[in-house]
């Protein structure tokens, strides 16, 4: 079994024909699904997918370019929301400099109040990353500092080096299908080098599409594609890095319960 570990099951491209994208992607083998939210406003048709299907599961977060308009979000509300049992993570959220849709201030007082309210439920905090790595990691490692949480870096693109720094820490590490680019090198040489108790797959559909998917709108169904390609660089089965990334994704989003 493999869990698509991020993707984006209201967004156009998917929403559309979610029953269909959810039934392609079970004949794929993919047993559970991480439901990921970007803005309040998604809250509750997010958490209501994952009620309505018992292998969906639910995140309640702030994207950094929606910080602007969170700017006067409450720590109490993100904390209520994460009371229903189908929400098992908290994000997305982070730092994103390379659009900078938000005031950069404002990204990172939310990505602290995302990790607080991640450090007092116990529920992992996804992290998204662009062009930020050094700020994300100064974050990062002052909130430990302060108490250890559960993180993890979705949709990694990031240096080597960052990937290093953030394992010490103890976060996880998510591939998308970028991984599979062509032009993705320096990407491949990391990701065989993931521990393997540390590694997730994901899609981050309906963007992303991996190989040979490109140029289509990005199914959860595909990452079985990015699973076996992962598992081509590491050297290992297809199916031994389902189990094992199924297992990490279990170990980490504890109220999952696979």
């Amino acid at each position: 079994m493999l869990v698509d570990s991020h993707c984006h099951l209201e967004y156009k491209g998917l929403v559309e024909d979610q029953q269909g994208v959810l039934a392609r992607a079970r004949e794929a083998g993919v047993g559970a699904f991480l439901n990921i939210s970007t803005k309040k406003s998604e809250w509750e048709q997010v958490v209501g997918t994952a009620i309505r299907e018992i292998d969906v599961f639910a995140s309640v977060g702030i994207h950094p370019h929606e910080a602007d308009d969170h700017a006067d979000l409450g720590r109490g509300a993100l904390l209520a929301a994460t009371d229903n049992p189908r929400v098992i993570g908290i994000g997305e959220t982070g730092l994103d400099y390379y659009y900078d849709h938000s005031d950069r201030e404002t990204q990172a007082r939310l990505f602290r109040m995302h990790i607080d309210v991640a450090r007092e439920t116990g529920l992992p905090v996804i992290i998204h990353t662009r062009d930020a790595e050094d700020d994300t990691f100064a974050i990062l490692e002052d909130e430990m500092g302060k108490g250890a949480f559960p993180a993890l870096i979705h949709c990694f693109t990031a240096s080597e080096d960052f990937g290093r720094k953030v394992l010490d820490l103890g976060l996880t590490i998510s591939l998308s299908g970028i991984v599979t680019f062509k032009n993705a090198k320096e990407l491949q040489e990391v990701a065989a080098k993931i521990p393997e108790d540390r590694l997730l797959v994901e899609t981050d559909s309906p963007f992303l599409a991996p190989v040979p998917h490109r140029g289509r709108p990005c199914e959860p169904a595909f990452v079985a594609d990015t699973a076996r390609f992962v598992a081509g660089l590491r050297g290992v089965d297809p199916e031994r890095l389902a189990e094992q990334t199924t297992a990490n994704f279990s170990r980490l989003f504890t109220r999952a319960m696979l």
